[in-house]
């Protein structure tokens, strides 16, 4: 499927999807989204194409939808009812599997970190031959966390990393082996793009003053606890199960770098969505019908116990429960319960794709050395992010809903005043004093 001459999504449901939310929903207000409800009761009369798809998933809150489309039977109600999670221990193995398709015994499709369509897109795979990826829907905003091990808590670290410069230095002078470490769970990835940024913004070089490597999500407290690193990035609940066993304290939640920053997507193989663009849209219509349900205050416990359970996160659900609900203990004198930078899955367009995000990612990758200094963003994400199926698919469950009017939510501000505007990416690279090894 080429954008100038794919098929075109065909589907009859008409009338008869329309009413699938039972008050319409608007993806700007959070008011009317909290009173929808994605009605079960609908005849689904386009059969997609194949009911089968395998999609991978990382134990993390922000799995949430895929869980929830499987679980509450959004998948099977729309006709995909035989839809496959499968967990994966890392987000390598994701990267390697959805190199494979299903039928070699890897993935169609996943819960992503947004730059591994792109890395795959790019040739990172473990033949080096490049992967044809689409971003379907962004799954969430907002919900990750930098913290650090308890023998920080007396610096009070919060948003300033610069606090961390003098502890940093007394390790640098013991020898390059004896580097604080800062744990990751994915090179170039989300985590590894927060605490890169959280550091430049310090003043301190994440390439030549500390240790990055990567962890996986759910061994970070592990690790943590056996004293292998100094501080971590990851996404929920890792953050708040540190705290539980006593073992450390959040520094800041992510969206306190930029607020309502986008996060994980939901992406397929593009062979895979050519070939079914009916089931493509069926599986759309489904996670975003789950992020809708998981967006819904009343939902948020059920929510909760559903992806602890043992084939999902396999944790309690009181760690998950407390910060997907907007209370933050962030294991200091700092509680908040209410935050602004709750984990959100579809109000204030977090499932939306927009372009610019996704730039600011690959703007970034080339920042840190992962994309080379030449890459032409834009024709990348122009040929990877598929919102354009992504409204397609939303205009099928409501037709009166509110789809953003561009492809940009405009310019973006961080914590420090630095702006991204995705007109001129080059403009923001060029004016950031820490890179890797001065090559952009």
């Amino acid at each position: 499927m080429t954008h100038s001459s794919r098929r075109k999504f065909i589907f009859t449901a008409g009338a008869a999807t329309a009413g699938i939310l039972t008050h319409g929903c608007n993806l700007n207000s959070p008011v009317r989204i909290s009173q929808a409800a994605p009605a079960m009761g609908r005849s689904w009369s386009d059969a997609p194409e194949t009911s089968t798809a395998s999609l991978g998933f990382i134990a993390l809150t922000d799995a949430a939808p895929l869980i929830i489309a499987q679980e509450k039977g959004y998948f099977a109600r729309f006709g995909m009812k035989d839809v496959r999670l499968v967990r994966q221990p890392s987000w390598g193995a994701i990267q390697s599997n959805l190199s494979l398709s299903a039928s070699q015994g890897g993935l169609d499709g996943a819960h992503v970190l947004t730059p591994i369509p792109y890395h795959l897109a790019a040739g990172k795979t473990p033949d080096g031959i490049p992967v044809s990826m689409y971003i379907l829907a962004r799954l969430n905003t907002n919900g990750q966390g930098i913290s650090l091990a308890n023998i920080y808590r007396d610096l009070n670290i919060g948003i300033d990393s610069s606090k961390l410069k003098e502890s940093i230095e007394l390790a640098k002078a013991k020898g390059p082996g004896l580097r604080l470490k800062f744990a990751i769970t994915h090179p170039g990835g989300t985590h590894d793009l927060w605490m890169r940024y959280w550091l430049a913004a310090g003043g301190i070089n994440p390439d030549t003053d500390v240790s990055m490597f990567v962890v996986p999500p759910p061994q970070m407290v592990a690790n943590m606890k056996a004293g292998t690193m100094h501080a971590f990035c990851v996404g929920e609940p890792w953050n708040a199960r540190l705290i539980d066993e006593h073992l450390g304290y959040s520094a800041l939640v992510t969206g306190e770098l930029w607020r309502d920053h986008p996060e994980k997507s939901f992406a397929m193989r593009a062979d895979w969505v050519d070939r079914y663009p009916k089931a493509t849209k069926a599986l759309l219509v489904a996670i975003q019908s789950a992020q809708i349900w998981c967006d819904r205050p009343e939902n948020k416990d059920e929510m909760c116990r559903i992806v602890a359970a043992s084939q999902y996160l396999n944790v309690p659900t009181a760690a998950i429960a407390p910060r997907a609900k907007g209370a933050i203990d962030y294991g200091s004198d700092r509680v908040t319960h209410q935050s602004p930078y709750t984990m959100k899955f579809w109000q204030d367009n977090a499932s939306y794709p927009f372009k610019n995000h996704d730039l600011w990612f690959l703007t970034e990758n080339m920042r840190w050395g992962y994309l080379p200094p030449d890459t032409d963003v834009q024709a990348m994400v122009n040929k990877v992010n598929r919102e354009d199926l992504w409204r397609e698919a939303a205009m099928t469950i409501s037709p009166s809903i509110a789809i953003p009017k561009t492809t940009s939510r405009g310019i973006e501000t961080f914590f420090d005043g630095n702006q991204f505007n995705g007109k001129n990416p080059m403009e923001y690279l060029a004016l950031q004093s820490i890179k890797k090894l001065d090559k952009v």
